[in-house]
Parts: C-alpha cells; sequence; structure tokens
C-alpha cells in the first residue's frame, strides 16, 4: 500500500486534457407533503437548487480536486445553462477555454427533483445528441490538436451527447500519438474499433456486454468480453463491475496481464460519476508514470468512495490516502 500512497503523492500537477460531452446536472431540492389534487403526483416543495458538472466536466472537475490541471475540450450552447456550467468550471479551477460554444443546440442538462433525502422524484433532459454543426466540428478537433501540447495525458469522456464523433476521435488519436502521451476513452458507442489508437478502454460491464453481445455473470465472462474489445481495438481494457470489482487486461509493452480487482466501497449512496472518477484517477495514474495495473488499484479505491457521495461527486487527496 506504501506504493499506492506513493503515487497518490505523485500526481499532484499532471495536466489531463478531457475531451468529451459536458453536462451541468441540476438538482431541484424539496420536501414533499402531499399529493396534487390535480393528477396522482406529489408536490414538491421547493428548498434549494444545487449545481454539479457532470460527464465530461465532472471527470475534469475530479482531476482538479486529487491535485492534477485540468483542460476540458467540449460543447455549449449560447444559454444561461452554458453560463453556470462555464462559472462552476472557473470555481473548480477547470481550464475551460477549449470549449466551443454553438448557438444552434442547447448546453446538456439534466435537471432532477429530490427530497432532502436524495429520493429522485423526476428527471427532465436538455439535450441534443446529433452531430455539431460542421464550424463546431472543425472548432472541436482544432481545440483538441491545440489542448494537447503541454499535456500528460488525454482522455475521450463519450456519453453519445455528439461531441465524440469520428472526426473528433482521429484528431484525438493523432495528437496523443505525436505527443508521445496516453489516450484513454470512457466509451460509450458499441462498436469497439471506432476507438482503434487508443491506450485504454474503461467500460462498465454493460457498456462492455453491448460493445461484445456477451453476458458478463462470472470474471470467465468478463476475462472474454475484456479480450473481445482488445481484439476490436487494440487497446488495455478495464471493465468496472459494479459491486464486483474490476477487470483488468493489460497488455502493454508486449506482455499481457490480466486480473480482477475486487470492489472497494463500504457502502454505495449513488454511483452516478463514478466511472468520471475512475478514468480521472487512472489518467492522473498514467501521467505519473504508473503501469496500468497500479494505475487501476488506486482508481479501485477512489471509485469506492466516491459511490458513497450523492450526485456527481469527486475525491480529495485526504480521502484517497486515508483509504489507502
Amino acid at each position: 500500500m506504501s506504493a499506492l500512497a506513493d503515487l497518490a503523492a505523485r500526481v499532484a500537477g499532471r495536466r489531463v486534457v478531457v475531451v468529451g460531452d459536458v453536462m451541468l446536472d441540476h438538482f431541484i431540492v424539496g420536501r414533499i407533503d402531499r399529493i396534487s389534487p390535480e393528477a396522482p403526483v406529489p408536490v414538491v416543495r421547493f428548498t434549494r437548487d444545487d449545481f454539479r458538472l457532470g460527464g465530461a466536466a465532472n471527470v475534469a472537475n475530479n482531476v482538479r480536486a486529487l491535485g492534477g490541471r485540468a483542460a476540458l475540450v467540449g460543447l455549449v450552447g449560447t444559454d444561461e445553462a452554458a453560463a453556470k456550467l462555464r462559472h462552476e468550471l472557473e470555481v473548480a479551477g477547470v481550464d475551460a477555454r477549449g470549449l466551443v460554444s454553438d448557438s444552434a443546440r442547447p448546453t446538456t442538462r439534466k435537471v432532477r427533483v429530490v427530497t432532502p433525502r436524495n429520493q429522485q422524484i423526476a428527471r427532465v433532459d436538455y439535450e441534443d445528441d446529433a452531430d455539431p454543426s460542421s464550424a463546431s466540428h472543425k472548432s472541436l478537433c482544432d481545440r483538441v490538436t491545440a489542448a494537447v501540447k503541454d499535456a500528460d495525458v488525454m482522455v475521450l469522456s463519450d456519453y453519445r451527447k455528439g461531441v465524440v464523433t469520428p472526426d473528433v476521435i482521429a484528431a484525438a488519436v493523432a495528437s496523443a500519438r505525436a505527443a508521445g502521451i496516453p489516450l484513454l476513452v470512457d466509451p460509450k458507442i458499441p462498436q469497439a474499433e471506432r476507438y482503434k489508437g487508443a491506450t485504454l478502454i474503461t467500460p462498465n460491464h454493460h457498456e462492455a456486454e453491448v460493445m461484445t453481445r456477451l453476458t458478463i455473470r462470472t470474471a470467465d465472462d468478463a476475462r472474454q468480453a475484456a479480450r473481445h474489445i482488445h481484439d476490436e481495438s487494440g487497446a488495455s481494457v478495464l471493465i468496472t463491475w459494479g459491486e464486483h470489482g474490476m477487470w483488468l487486461l493489460d497488455r502493454a509493452g508486449g506482455r499481457t496481464e490480466e486480473a480482477h480487482l475486487p470492489a472497494a466501497a463500504r457502502e454505495v449512496a449513488d454511483v452516478t460519476g463514478a466511472g468520471d472518477t475512475v478514468i480521472a484517477t487512472l489518467a492522473l495514474a498514467y501521467a505519473a508514470g504508473a503501469r496500468l495495473p497500479e494505475a487501476a488499484r488506486l482508481a479501485n479505491l477512489a471509485a469506492g468512495l466516491v459511490v458513497a457521495k450523492f450526485g456527481p461527486a469527486v475525491v480529495t487527496p485526504a480521502e484517497l490516502l486515508a483509504a489507502i
């Protein structure tokens, strides 16, 4: 464990470029004290608003919370949600100069109505998951290329909201290769071969099942799925598997290592954004020179901490060192 503590300390100051679908998570918190006479639905008495960074913005926020430096490339509208998102990024210390504004589409925003005990009543999504305009698309590719110049690692955070297109993936692969840095992908599309050129792909087990058309119920199932994804993409694979932990396939440097990492969570409050914490921790560990097995163990501990929190959340260095 002393090696993990040393790794956790080495991530400070490492620069991560996060490319992907940025979101604003808006929680409307209120108390329920009656059922509406108009329809059989609860009446929520408003208490407060709570805003969180979501999607790729949550990845960048986790990088900052762990002591790294984060630059974000993504797409927003020109609406009130974009202004709020930029404000939250500024407060978090994330470099948001890579955000592209497109007046023809809304900023992706998820509005959840919740009780003070974090019980979710309803959710409304504001989004446009179509491909961006040609001008916005070109701007995204250009900003990917510009952002990588002094980066230690790049992350693609794909939520299928229109940013991580084949051209953006190609720009990320080419830029990372030219800079000699790792490219990590949190995937969403079912075709693993679309991510060829990535160093590591981190699907959850549901995404891995869709990518491979395999049912994952046992460690052997996870092994077969990881091998299939590797064969399609050429990348190392880390399947996050909820309460079952993680399955690792590392084929860096001409060697193969496969391992099952048991879950580190003591209690689970909310798994929202756990994958963002995992890939942020992996990215910083890679930037600090760790091999994948060591990076995965650190990310596993971070995931165990963040699922005990409500909504998209972050892990601090003090929390991570205490867990180690």
